[in-house]
């Protein structure tokens, strides 16, 4: 069954490079058990390798090794630490343009974890005689961030490890042949279990969520690349180009040549495409 837990979010808008302001390794706990402040122009990026109780905009949250918290400008926080604490931290601006994304504010990053600490770590080496190398490794552990926990409703989704494990081996082979029995193999489960799982975890079937994916990246590679067409059909699985042209059609609402054509300025009429991820 998949787990939920309401969240405190916050809306945050990546379409551009974030714009750093400090990049640290924060030391917190000898000099005192309470910090209680607040950054009124900027987020404050932070992600832990201790515990202690954060309050931020006066919700409490327990924070582990591994959470990682991402508070919007203004928000007053509160930690009350356990002793010696240090995180790593970047205090930063983010623009106003581009499509808002609601984030969890404070989250376990889970086996993400290491990815942000190396790329935090790259960040503060680049700090500050290379900000514009600091910038790209902060834009990239925000969006890391962004996509850690789906939210649904207004409700952070958690995927069963299972289903977590069958959705990076589909990611990951999108161009190969996929057979639910062999995902769910490689995921640890039978296939029956996998498909019950994935159903509830995502709201649709594996195959349904292969298709999807697939598609999603055909028209992506149609519009933004020189690729040709059939170089796009082996590089979603679908090789035939006959069966490409009719998923194309089914799922983008038009051929490949008319789905490229799109780049140029000619829209394309298409039925919205759902993805979980």
């Amino acid at each position: 069954m998949t787990a939920f837990q309401s969240v405190q979010t916050a809306l945050v808008r990546l379409d551009g490079p974030p714009e750093p302001a400090a990049v640290g390794i924060g030391v917190h706990g000898p000099a005192g058990h309470v910090d209680e402040f607040q950054l009124p122009d900027m987020w404050q990026f932070h992600l832990y390798h201790y515990e202690a109780d954060l309050t931020v905009g006066g919700v409490e949250h327990r924070i582990r090794p591994g959470h990682v918290s991402l508070v919007p400008p203004g928000t007053p926080v509160r930690y009350l630490y356990r002793g010696r604490s240090e995180h790593l931290y970047v205090h930063l601006r983010l623009g106003a343009q581009g499509a808002a994304r609601e984030v969890a504010t404070v989250q376990r990053a889970g086996v993400q974890a290491a990815v942000l600490d190396g790329q935090l770590r790259q960040a503060l080496s680049a700090w500050p005689h290379t900000p514009g190398r600091a910038a790209a490794e902060v834009w990239a552990a925000l969006w890391n961030v962004a996509e850690l926990a789906p939210l649904r409703d207004g409700k952070a989704q958690v995927l069963p490890p299972a289903v977590a494990a069958a959705v990076a081996l589909i990611e990951a082979r999108l161009a190969e042949p996929l057979t639910v029995p062999d995902i769910a193999k490689a995921a640890g489960v039978s296939h029956n279990h996998l498909t019950r799982l994935f159903r509830t975890a995502t709201g649709e079937t594996v195959v349904g969520y292969i298709r999807t994916r697939r598609m999603e990246r055909a028209g992506h590679l149609l519009r933004a690349s020189t690729l040709s067409i059939s170089r796009v059909a082996a590089a979603v699985g679908i090789p035939d180009l006959q069966a490409f042209n009719k998923a194309c059609r089914r799922e983008l609402g038009a051929c490949p040549r008319t789905v490229r054509a799109a780049r140029r300025g000619t829209p394309v009429n298409r039925p919205a495409v759902r993805i979980d991820q």
